[in-house]
């Protein structure tokens, strides 16, 4: 792990944080690399259920691309491994949240985009920036699932950022917090998904990908298929058992 990027596991909840606040967590190679030794670390991790990623400081979650350093790279069209974008190059099966303050901007709305939740403090801003420098912005495609085109597009055209209330009113943020309680919602929502089963929270995430831009059959079929092994694991019998016996479920995972 490089110190761009810190790990920490509490409570069975993974916290990676983007370690750059001079920058504002800007993406540079260094932070790059931690983010994939982050995620790999978690996705391996059997003591953490969630992952929450966030940004060092008040000013940003992550201001986007170093610019900088790309310019002296000289960078065209991005390689598939420039950076972890969780569902697409790398698989990461279990729960994560996106705990943002300050601006999130370009990579940094990447980065909210691709986690399973997000948690937004009132100082929070998103925009698609990248009209401002002439780059491209493919990675905003599964937004057209998440947002309505319009916006998408008012965003991507104008490169202005919207606040986190607006972003909460459009469904792309979960929930708008206070700054200072960003951590404490983000942990909170961590906590209640730990309670439930895990291979639940596994197929739940599969389910939703499976399910979007197709048939409501086919997503019915897609689902069927992902919770057919739910039904049939051990927790599936323990959690019924539990509930009888009044008692906490003791999840295996299997």
């Amino acid at each position: 792990m490089v110190d761009e990027v810190l790990y920490e596991v509490a409570d069975r909840v993974a916290v990676i944080t983007i370690n750059r606040p001079d920058k504002r967590n800007a993406l540079n190679a260094a932070v790059r690399q931690g983010l994939w030794d982050a995620w790999r670390r978690f996705e391996a991790d059997a003591d953490a259920r969630v992952a929450i990623l966030t940004g060092a400081g008040e000013k940003a979650f992550c201001a986007g691309m170093d610019l900088a350093e790309m310019s002296e790279a000289k960078r065209g069209v991005p390689p598939p491994d420039l950076m972890p974008d969780l569902g697409r190059n790398i698989t990461i099966n279990k729960p994560t949240i996106a705990a943002v303050r300050g601006v999130a901007y370009a990579g940094g709305w990447r980065l909210a985009q691709m986690c399973d939740l997000c948690v937004a403090g009132t100082s929070a801003r998103f925009a698609i920036t990248e009209a401002l420098v002439g780059r491209g912005a493919a990675w905003a495609a599964p937004l057209v699932h998440m947002i309505p085109q319009r916006i998408i597009l008012e965003l991507m055209l104008t490169a202005k950022p919207i606040t986190a209330q607006r972003a909460f009113e459009i469904g792309f943020v979960n929930h708008v917090v206070a700054d200072e309680t960003v951590m404490a919602k983000a942990q909170e929502l961590a906590q209640v998904m730990i309670a439930g089963a895990p291979l639940f929270a596994m197929a739940a995430k599969k389910m939703v990908r499976a399910a979007a831009g197709v048939s409501v059959e086919e997503g019915l079929l897609a689902s069927e298929a992902i919770f057919a092994p739910i039904y049939s694991s051990e927790d599936a019998q323990e959690g019924p058992l539990a509930f009888r016996e009044k008692r906490q479920p003791n999840w295996r995972g299997r």
